[in-house]
């Protein structure tokens, strides 16, 4: 969650005669006992100005590669919520689309402009950015959760507001750029003054750097048709998979792998080429977390509880109905989510302050942005101090961001009451009130421990606002201030890792903020098209037992409504076990903690656990697939796993992802898969059995 090298030839990207100098320094001071650094590989080539850093090509391809990280992201919002960092396969993308495309115009003698880091940076930037949207936008969880069908399925009369294309490209817009402009002015104390690590944006800028030299160029050739080879595996075992999906429960997907009894409590192998990539990328533990959970609630808890039908809930309520079975399975995983969120918001907070603190023990008063470093040129470097003085060359004046937040915060306050009329002026007002420090916290936490808190944030949103509202529209105020506040926080937590990124590649921070805002800006637009061909296509979306179950969208629903009614909204004897696993996912983190990285490691995780109590275990399976294959790979041969493992996850997830676009628009023309494959369903077992036994 989450290299250096010499220049990389002689006229593949317009610096000819370059290898061989390099080649000659770097072999001359090695020969010394002298190794290079970063930038000292590339203090020959020049760094462009920030415009020229900012080129077509580059957002032509950010623009297409948008759309494809689009669908993944929304695919895996309406099915799990489990979304792992994609920033490496958008790197890597990015440097193939450009780099083939340079080359085709130098081999024409058209080339004008070579193919930099700092432009591969700024795709990466606008790619994650316009994605990113697809996740903080909600429409996996809050804005899904604001529709008329999940409040029926939550048995809500408490208002709704169903999906609209305008409405919702016009609420990304005026909440979705807040987050950039509050924390622009503390870049400097954030990335030079403090040197947060931020771990993401680092090994991004390693891998970048790495691309641009001749060794990582060949390494990024063999990874993308690794990446290109599963990717078509991926993409046609989707449409394999598709043609015998004709009716429910059948096709691949349906497969009773570990037999019928245990398919009842899904646990089975759905073939999924998606959850198999994701659990590549995922650590051990994530996996192993997500499995531990599905066997101790659909293995232990809803069997047990199944029998007190008739007792701690009535007999003849509908599966989905929250009085019932159902509403154990929600309300336990909001439990352990609050437990969870709860836990890591204070031990980050603390964290925090106490970073703050020990930064600011020797200084009277807060850095600002425009102010010099403390430390001087001869502390530093020569990676730093080159680092440092292009960073800090190209200012974003701090009257600027102030102006920019003043104006869309009050925009946004008219504007957001007229799209729901539940939401009050003054609620928006106390949201950007707090919302800076708010975002502040997170993008400072985020640098610590490479952990944003932007959901947990929206869940006291939640909480805060919808109590505050009552019962009076409280369940959608709730909701949407949830989403107010998720977008400042995520926005604002990415600005700053794209900042450390753009710091280590020498990109300036106006092509970073340029990017990110215009990678905003497409994601407000792609990611609401994209949600709308799923909304349109499928019309069981959100419900529990369809293909696309959007089960956050319902936890959220929940949440809000628990913090409008009280506990008032359980069912007998949930609150108990609510409180129970509440403190035990308090108690696991804390004891994780406590036992230190080495043990702590191999303690799951409460999150990770509390997905599948409303899911299901079965695309764990799929995870725990995809790390038996990594885990068997790398004892084969690690160097060889560690080079192209994330290729080969990448390629799955985007293969099975982007197969989603084709088979949304079947979906819309009416065109059905023509064949129904059963996989020993319980009628075809008794049709089987009279066929052997005609006379039983």
């Amino acid at each position: 969650m989450d290299g250096n090298g010499i220049d990389e030839g002689k006229v593949e990207d317009g610096f000819p005669h370059e290898e061989e100098e390099d080649d000659d320094v770097n072999k001359n001071k090695k020969g010394a006992g002298y190794e290079m650094s970063v930038e000292q590989i590339f203090e020959r080539r020049q760094v462009p100005p920030w415009r020229k850093q900012l080129t077509m090509r580059a957002f032509g391809v950010s623009f297409l590669l948008s759309i494809l990280f689009s669908f993944i992201v929304m695919k895996l919002n309406l099915t799990t919520g489990i979304i792992p960092s994609l920033n490496v396969s958008a790197g890597l993308l990015g440097f193939f689309f450009v780099k083939s495309w340079t080359k085709l115009l130098q081999k024409s003698g058209l080339l004008r402009q070579p193919f930099t880091r700092q432009e591969n940076t700024v795709i990466q930037t606008c790619v994650v950015a316009s994605s990113g949207i697809a996740f903080s936008g909600g429409f996996g969880s809050y804005l899904f959760g604001m529709s008329e069908r999940i409040a029926k399925h939550s048995g809500d009369n408490g208002g709704f507001k169903n999906p609209s294309l305008g409405w919702i490209i016009g609420f990304l817009f005026v909440v979705s750029f807040l987050g950039l402009f509050s924390v622009v002015p503390l870049r400097k104390i954030m990335i030079i003054d403090f040197k947060l690590t931020y771990p993401s944006g680092t090994a991004t800028a390693h891998l970048i750097n790495s691309f641009h030299t001749p060794q990582g160029a060949k390494l990024a050739k063999k990874q993308v048709k690794t990446l290109g080879k599963f990717f078509s595996f991926s993409f046609l075992w989707g449409f394999f998979q598709w043609f015998f999906t004709a009716g429910e429960d059948c096709g691949f997907a349906s497969f009773p792998t570990f037999g019928l009894e245990a398919y009842e409590y899904k646990f089975f192998f759905d073939f999924s080429t998606t959850y198999v990539g994701v659990g590549m990328i995922c650590p051990y533990i994530i996996n192993i977390s997500v499995l531990l959970g599905g066997i101790i609630s659909w293995g232990l808890m809803w069997p047990l509880i199944e029998e007190r039908k008739g007792d701690w809930y009535p007999a003849g309520l509908s599966p989905s109905n929250m009085h019932g079975l159902q509403g154990y399975k929600v309300f336990i995983a909001i439990a352990m989510i609050l437990g969870d969120g709860l836990y890591n918001f204070i031990k980050v907070l603390t964290r925090t302050l106490i970073g703050l603190f020990y930064q600011l023990r020797g200084r009277q008063a807060l850095p600002i942005a425009n102010q010099h470093s403390p430390d001087t040129s001869e502390k530093l470097s020569y990676d730093d101090q080159r680092r440092t003085q292009l960073f800090l060359k190209d200012r974003i004046p701090t009257w600027f961001s102030i102006a920019g937040y003043v104006t869309i915060a009050s925009i946004s306050t008219i504007v957001l009451p007229h799209i729901f009329h539940e939401l009050k002026w003054y609620y928006v007002l106390v949201i950007y009130i707090f919302a800076p420090a708010l975002a502040f916290c997170n993008a400072y936490g985020a640098g610590l421990t490479d952990w944003s808190l932007a959901s947990t944030y929206g869940k006291l949103a939640i909480f805060t606002i919808g109590a505050w509202a009552g019962s009076n529209g409280g369940v959608l105020a709730g909701l949407i201030a949830c989403g107010v506040m998720m977008n400042i926080v995520s926005t604002a937590s990415d600005l700053m890792q794209d900042f450390k990124t753009g710091y280590l590649t020498l990109a300036s921070p106006r092509s970073m903020f340029v990017s990110q805002v215009i990678g905003t800006a497409m994601g407000c637009i792609v990611s609401p098209c994209v949600f709308w061909l799923f909304y349109k296509a499928f019309d069981d979306l959100g419900l529990p037992e369809s293909q696309y179950p959007a089960p956050f969208a319902t936890v959220y629903r929940n949440m809000s409504i628990l913090g409008v009614q009280g506990f008032s909204a359980l069912p007998k004897e949930c609150l108990l076990l609510c409180y129970a696993f509440f403190g035990a996912a308090i108690l696991i983190n804390f004891t994780k903690d406590i036992l230190g990285k080495k043990w702590g490691s191999f303690v799951p995780l409460p999150m990770a656990m509390a997905i599948p109590f409303y899911l299901g275990p079965y695309f764990a399976i799929d995870m725990c697939v995809g790390s038996l294959i990594l885990f068997m790979w790398q004892k084969l041969n690690r160097e060889k796993a560690d080079a192209f493992a994330a290729a080969v996850a990448s390629g799955l997830i985007c293969g099975d992802g982007i197969w989603t676009l084709p088979s949304s628009i079947l979906a819309l023309l009416g065109v059905q898969p023509p064949i129904c494959m059963k996989f020993l369903s319980r009628a075809t077992n008794t049709r089987v059995d009279k066929f052997l036994n005609p006379q039983s």
